[in-house]
């Protein structure tokens, strides 16, 4: 991935970036697509072949009788997540310092405001305004946090433990179970495809980067601190120990690989090999093993789509409003501390898009694929790029109301 002065202006003015990234890949720019795909396949398998995603969900790591790493889904989310840990320079965090106030605005958006405007958006749209919509009376079977020992009857927040096929699950309020899924997006923000959306709106490159790595990190930490916090305020299972295991297996483990792995095949191959020739390769892995996952989750959740098709419907408003307002949020403050756009752009850019590929995984280690947290973040995904691309096209537009662009 290129550094932060590997920006050149050619003669026409314009920048050319040296990253192995030019603009968003044809996989990318129809990912919506993909999606709606993925749904119609994941529903039609469900129909078909009810019994694969099932085995497929119980090939798992157990303790204590309980499933807490879905081997499928920890396979997809490596390959989800190794091509961008790899590309990631992690020099350029040392360089954050000489922009201070870029960096700062970004972590604040990131880290202080997203995860509870998030909390507060969903649970008003969903815990209140589409709530007859939803089902009041609606339930969702979710997994036992991992080690409490709770026994059939026992009041686990505002759920209840009963007995399903032999194994004891937890019944909780379907909309509470939208609302996991949508605080697991909003405490993760993204470090893929905001690479993507930072050159699309002409930004600043080095700075997109060094976000990407800082993000990177303080995930490995406040993912899981946040995450607790935030479903106990919704009063929904709070598996401690699972969240710790899932941002170890879920973003220390690619983020580790990724960095062994970059540091050795450029010492081995060279630089410019690895940009032109390995990274070109890893492009489409990502978005394909984030494919399979979907589908995987669809052929679970196929019969409530069918049931209630608005039931996308009523999750993606609350992330479209989220999404518009952290972004405004971003902008406005950016030009309020008189960054340069170049700034501006990525900083409003990574405050608005999530990390939908841990979200996903997370929700289904956590609560299992099958859970509303799990569809929920699966909307996330639904419609973040064309928003997203709609995001980057009012930046280029207002690029003038920034001074030193």
């Amino acid at each position: 991935m290129c550094k932060a002065n590997d920006k050149k202006s050619d003669t026409s003015g314009e920048e050319t970036i040296h990253d192995g990234t030019k603009g968003i890949s044809f996989f990318e720019r129809y990912l919506t697509v993909w999606v709606f795909l993925c749904i119609v396949a994941g529903i039609a398998l469900g129909k078909i072949a009810p019994n694969i995603a099932e085995t497929l969900d119980g090939m798992a790591i157990y303790v204590d009788d309980a499933p807490v790493i879905s081997i499928p889904i920890a396979l997809c989310l490596f390959f989800m997540m190794y091509p961008i840990m790899v590309k990631i320079d992690f020099h350029e965090v040392v360089k954050a310092g000489k922009a201070v106030r870029p960096v700062a605005l970004t972590l604040f958006i990131n880290w202080t405001i997203k995860p509870f405007t998030m909390y507060a958006i969903s649970s008003f749209f969903l815990g209140t305004m589409f709530l007859s919509f939803i089902g009041p009376d609606a339930v969702d079977l979710v997994k036992i946090p991992l080690g409490e020992n709770l026994k059939v009857g026992d009041i686990y927040g505002a759920g209840e433990v009963v007995l399903v096929d032999g194994l004891k699950m937890l019944e909780v309020p379907l909309w509470r179970s939208y609302l996991a899924g949508c605080i697991l997006l909003g405490i993760a923000p993204c470090t893929a495809m905001v690479l993507v959306w930072g050159y699309l709106s002409k930004g600043n490159d080095g700075h997109t980067l060094v976000m990407v790595a800082i993000n990177s990190l303080i995930m490995l930490i406040l993912f899981g601190v946040l995450g607790g916090f935030l479903l106990g305020v919704g009063q929904l299972p709070v598996p401690w120990e699972a969240l710790l295991l899932s941002i170890s297996v879920y973003v220390a483990l690619p983020l580790v690989a990724g960095y062994t792995s970059r540091k050795w095949i450029i010492a081995v191959k060279g630089e410019r090999w690895f940009t032109k020739t390995f990274l070109h390769y890893l492009t489409p892995v990502t978005i394909t093993a984030l494919l399979i996952t979907l589908v995987l989750l669809f052929a679970f959740k196929g019969d409530t789509i069918v049931q209630s098709p608005l039931t996308i419907l009523w999750i993606a408003i609350p992330l479209f409003v989220q999404t518009i307002l952290v972004f405004a949020l971003g902008y406005f403050l950016a030009k309020i501390y008189r960054l340069t756009y170049e700034d501006a752009a990525p900083t409003a850019m990574i405050g608005a898009s999530n990390h939908f590929e841990v979200a996903i995984a997370t929700a289904a280690m956590l609560y299992g694929l099958s859970s509303g947290a799990a569809l929920a973040t699966v909307v996330g995904v639904l419609i973040e790029v064309p928003l997203m691309l709609m995001l980057v096209k009012f930046c280029l537009r207002t690029k003038n109301w920034f001074e030193n662009t």
